[in-house]
Formats: structure tokens, C-alpha cells, sequence
């Protein structure tokens, strides 16, 4: 049996491997990889992902046309966007239900327990309405 994994989606690399550390320290597999198409080949493939962690920017594609992409590959797989920014409302057609965000600014040991708290299938998800804003809630 395939470990349970997590796929982090970054072309950051100045934080890529303190964020990198705090995901692995959740003790899910962690895949790291800095191309959008890549990921989502990977996701395609890769049955075993039970979660996804994107920059909110990325080279190849905004965070939102990655977001909506990765959607159409796997529906139901929480997706944890890293950004330091307020957002405002989801463009259309981009699904906000399982999007997850989390506030940069703070310390990364913080990102192990969140991840960890919205990855627990007994403890229900937030439901996250049309404006998405950073933060841990």
C-alpha cells in the first residue's frame, strides 16, 4: 500500500525547504515540485495524494487557474493555499469548498499542526465561503 502523500506545488524557492520540513513533519509523504504542469500530471497519477499545498502564485499559471485545474483532476482533495495577502472573492468557476489557507507570516511549525488539523477526517472541515481570506481558520 501506497503512503498517503501530499503534493507542494512551489516556484519559491527561498522558503521551499522550511515549508517542505514542516509538511514531512506531519508524517505524510511529501512531494515537492516547482512546475504546474508537473503537478498536474502528478495528481493525475498519483492516487495515493490526499492533499495538495500551493503558493498562491506560481510561474507557469496563477494560483487561481492552477487551483481550478487541479479541481478538475481530483474534485475532492483539500487544497492548502500558502499566501501572505488578504484575497478577495474566487474568480468564477473556481470551487472554494475544501480550500484551505494559511497566513505565511506565521511560524512554520504552526503549518505541521494546521495541516494536520484539517487533514483529520474527524474533525469537519470549514466550510469556506466566496471571500478567502489567509489565515489558520
Amino acid at each position: 500500500m501506497a503512503l498517503e502523500s501530499i503534493l507542494y506545488i512551489s516556484d519559491q524557492a527561498s522558503s521551499r525547504n522550511s515549508v517542505l520540513a514542516a509538511l514531512e513533519a506531519t508524517g505524510y509523504e511529501v512531494v515537492g515540485i516547482n512546475s504546474a504542469t508537473q503537478a498536474l500530471a502528478l495528481l493525475f497519477i498519483m492516487r495515493s495524494v490526499v492533499a495538495v499545498v500551493l503558493h498562491y502564485l506560481a510561474r507557469e499559471r496563477t494560483g487561481f487557474d492552477l487551483l481550478r485545474s487541479l479541481r478538475a483532476i481530483r474534485p475532492r482533495v483539500p487544497i492548502i493555499l500558502l499566501c501572505r495577502e488578504q484575497l478577495g472573492p474566487l474568480p468564477s468557476g473556481v470551487d472554494a469548498s475544501g480550500v484551505y489557507l494559511y497566513d505565511t507570516e506565521q511560524p512554520r511549525e504552526n503549518l505541521t499542526s494546521q495541516v494536520q488539523r484539517w487533514l483529520t477526517p474527524e474533525e469537519p472541515c470549514p466550510e469556506v465561503d466566496d471571500r478567502v481570506h489567509c489565515g489558520a481558520t
